[in-house]
């Protein structure tokens, strides 16, 4: 594939994220509007998965640090109903969905995938520390 035409395929990927942003900030504010599924999760703890997702290309890292939070503290909750267990359903479900029409959208391979799949997981990660904040601060 010359550089030209995977600079293009490049573009669509990242126009097709950006059409699906409200999509992803949508289901991140419906997983933290359940304060009941987790404890007295704090903004640190967050941006802390926010981090893991930063440095690795794995969602499985990812959901790897989840349940390991979930083992060691309630604030992320527990078991089924857990904010945790919601947040990996999401990347599983919604977020895995989402990239599969994206990299049909542009004719891509299971490497686009993988990178589109990531990039919407850690979008669908920062914008849920933000509303965190606004949940554990702004809301009255």
């Amino acid at each position: 594939m010359s550089d030209f035409s995977d600079q293009q395929k490049q573009l669509k990927i990242q126009r097709g994220i950006r059409r699906k942003e409200d999509e992803i900030v949508d289901a991140i504010e419906t997983a933290l509007k359940d304060k009941a599924s987790y404890g007295d999760l704090q903004e640190s703890q967050f941006r802390n998965l926010v981090r893991v997702a930063d440095t690795t290309e794995s969602i499985g890292v990812i959901k790897n640090f989840l349940l390991y939070q979930v083992g060691r503290d309630k604030k992320w909750g527990q078991g089924k109903n857990s904010l945790a267990q919601t947040i990996i359903n999401d990347i599983d479900g919604r977020i895995t969905n989402i990239a599969e029409n994206i990299q049909t959208d542009v004719d891509g391979s299971k490497d686009d995938f993988k990178l589109i799949r990531i990039e919407l997981t850690r979008r669908y990660l920062g914008y849920g520390a933000r509303y965190l904040v606004y949940k554990n601060k702004g809301e009255s």
